[in-house]
């Protein structure tokens, strides 16, 4: 029987190249300042779905919170294989922590509405945390498994999922519907697909396009603007290229819960840290050696 998955996937700041400007006054990620990539694991996630796809039948949705960029992924999930993407941008959901973002995801996955599978990487890059997954899990009131490694089969509505624990992996039955995290998988995820870039490059979500028509008519008027917006939209609708936009109105969310209001987290710093050491020290083999490397260790705060 076919089973339908939805795959929560996130654009990213590349943490790879933190630099200073990498966080604003307010303690939130200054996103702008660095490059935005696709959150890594979550190519994997989008790769258990499609495989499932692939092996029972079904569909593959895949939705992104963030701003009107974050189109980009979506024209990658389109490239993948994915058949349906969704943009869940809105200004009021800026700054969420993984309590609200799990709240503001769980929404978009009820309104979406019938699934067997949500499917997102075990955490983002830029958090590190690996909270959202199994926050959102417990919003839907569905079971959960963590770090999946393979889909081993499905069956009466069951799936049995083999998860990585560490020092080794143990094989799992969960009910359907569930949600899953998925870790690097052992086969990579597929490539982009020729004939579909083709035919999605075009693919835009509207607030790509009111971007995008500010920029190019900075002197038109409003109105001007505002007609040329709907003129792109709507082509783009007749040629089945126009990506789905969502907003917190859209999946019935509750505005406290979203944004600031909702997220009690608060970040203080961000940095990046580079450990650097001229010449090296040598250690005797000696129980005398091993505890005066350890006390150094302690000293300089890298044990304890």
């Amino acid at each position: 029987m076919p089973f339908n998955s939805i795959v929560l996937v996130k654009q990213v700041p590349d943490t790879a190249n933190v630099t200073a400007d990498a966080m604003k006054d307010d303690g939130t990620v200054n996103r702008g300042a660095l490059p935005a990539i696709f959150n890594p694991e979550d190519l994997y996630a989008l790769e258990a779905a499609l495989d499932v796809r692939d092996r029972f039948g079904g569909t593959v949705t895949c939705i992104a919170m963030g701003p009107p960029k974050a189109g980009e992924v979506l024209r990658d999930c389109l490239f993948l294989g994915a058949d349906r993407v969704i943009l869940l941008t809105d200004r009021r959901a800026a700054a969420s922590d993984t309590l609200a973002t799990s709240y503001i995801l769980s929404q978009a996955v009820k309104t979406v509405g019938d699934y067997d599978f949500v499917f997102c990487g075990r955490q983002a890059i830029d958090g590190d945390t690996a909270q959202t997954g199994p926050q959102a899990a417990e919003k839907l009131g569905i079971p959960q498994v963590t770090y999946l490694e393979e889909m081993i089969d499905i069956q009466d509505k069951t799936a049995r999922i083999r998860r990585n624990i560490g020092n080794g992996w143990e094989v799992v039955d969960v009910k359907l519907p569930t949600l899953v995290t998925v870790i690097e998988l052992d086969e990579l995820p597929r490539p982009l697909a020729a004939r579909r870039i083709m035919k999605y490059k075009r693919a835009r979500v509207p607030a790509e396009i009111e971007m995008a028509v500010r920029k190019e008519m900075a002197d038109a008027t409003d109105e001007e603007r505002q007609a040329e917006v709907d003129r792109q939209v709507g082509a783009l609708k007749a040629k089945g290229l126009l990506m789905e936009q969502w907003d917190l109105d859209d999946i019935n969310a509750d505005i406290e819960r979203c944004g600031l209001s909702g997220s009690p987290t608060k970040v203080f710093r961000i940095q990046s840290i580079i450990l650097k050491k001229d010449g090296h020290t040598r250690v005797e083999p000696t129980e005398e050696g091993v505890r005066g490397m350890i006390h150094e260790l302690v000293q300089d705060r890298v044990l304890g």
